[in-house]
């Protein structure tokens, strides 16, 4: 199937590894320009490279610290002919009420919270003169939520609200604008968080692996799964679709 995204320009945020990267490459795939973002320049050289060995798209990468503004606003200045934003940046920590400290959950949610909405305030002039679409890559504990994981669970709540808000506004732009809730994802940063539970469980990190026999369909979604969700969202294909968020985790019980 033909997305009929060929030659457009898309911005992925935290595009150097992990769901972020294989959004890049499904874009690279369908053709998109991109414009790839994220803290460490050595990684997002390198997943700029290989995308660079498989798809003839023009790129460019430009490092950024999406919790502070200035840089927000230095990533909007230089790409004003933008036609996708998806927003991936940013790892909220588990942890209860108690065991999240004030400075970690405010950090947490400068990146990923108001980093996701100051990157939808500062592209959005130029998205509107493209009719253009943004994606959030929110997360599902934003639909169940978690005690053991509160500053996520709520800062994801809040996404999924702030999605739907603005979509409704967007539509009189001609903009559309979803969210994406992924389940376990198998990431590096799952692999840190289960090695950590296999720990404190088991008293032996290297049991981690257990603990995808109890996930849906015992193992957790691949990066690419989701990867494909975003470049059918992005594409006109799907140009009916707004304001909703897709839920991909697997239906667990």
């Amino acid at each position: 199937m033909d997305l009929q995204l060929s030659g457009k320009l898309a911005l992925v945020t935290g595009a150097s590894k992990g769901i972020g990267r294989a959004i890049a490459f499904a874009l690279a795939e369908e053709g998109c320009n991109l414009a790839l973002i994220s803290r460490d320049l050595a990684s997002l050289n390198k997943a700029a490279e290989a995308i660079r060995l498989r798809f003839p798209v023009s790129m460019r990468v430009l490092p950024a610290d999406l919790s502070k503004q200035d840089q927000i606003e230095r990533v909007a200045a230089e790409f004003s002919d933008l036609d996708v934003l998806v927003n991936n940046a940013g790892a909220i920590p588990p942890g209860n009420l108690l065991a999240v400290d004030n400075a970690n959950w405010r950090a947490a949610w400068d990146l990923k919270v108001f980093g996701y909405i100051s990157m939808c305030r500062a592209m959005y002039p130029s998205l509107k003169k493209r009719k253009g679409v943004i994606i959030n890559i929110i997360g599902a504990a934003g639909e169940r939520l978690d005690p053991s994981y509160i500053a996520g669970s709520t800062g994801n709540a809040a996404l999924m609200a702030f999605t739907k808000s603005l979509a409704k506004g967007a539509v009189t732009d001609g903009m559309r604008v979803v969210g994406i809730n992924p389940g376990p994802v198998a990431t590096d940063r799952l692999q840190t968080m289960m090695r950590g539970r296999a720990k404190a469980q088991f008293g032996d990190e290297s049991r981690w692996q257990e603990f995808l026999s109890t996930m849906s369909f015992g193992r957790a979604a691949s990066p690419e799964e989701i990867a494909s969700a975003v470049a059918f969202l992005a594409s006109p294909r799907s140009a009916y679709t707004s304001g909703t968020i897709l839920t991909s985790d697997g239906a667990p019980a």
